[in-house]
């Protein structure tokens, strides 16, 4: 199990953090939290969504904004997340492709040694057999 686990119905959680379950469902219905719901219905929370709804505390009473400005603050955050994995993908996909150029550029190098054929300028070959007679 892991923190986006479904596992803590309204009351339960509602207790965890110290609201009303009412205001969890206020909460959902403007879209700060999104709990899943059992075939039944029965929402249930992860310690995620109890962790957001403790951040939802922190602004409205600690920061004394409004929901509206939570909401806008809340996609903020969701937003500069999004922005982070891209940003940590893409750095793994370009170190990823930086390896792989880097693979192929040794692999060119090394074919250069095959296919390098000394140059001999005119008129020094003549040189060159005369020294190896003797």
């Amino acid at each position: 199990m892991n923190e986006d686990t479904p596992k803590y119905m309204i009351g339960v959680a509602a207790d965890l953090v110290g609201m009303h379950p009412q205001t969890l469902r206020l909460y959902e219905a403007r879209g700060l939290v999104r709990p899943r719901r059992t075939a039944g219905g029965t929402r249930l929370y992860s310690d995620a969504e109890l962790m957001r709804l403790r951040r939802i505390t922190d602004l409205a009473s600690g920061l004394g904004l409004s929901l509206q400005g939570v909401e806008h603050v809340l996609a903020l955050e969701d937003r500069v997340r999004l922005l982070e994995r891209q940003v940590s993908d893409l750095g793994a996909a370009l170190d990823e492709a930086s390896r792989a150029l880097q693979s192929e550029v040794e692999s060119v190098h090394r074919s250069y040694r095959n296919e390098l054929v000394p140059y001999i300028a005119p008129g020094a070959e003549l040189v060159i057999r005369r020294r190896r007679m003797r």
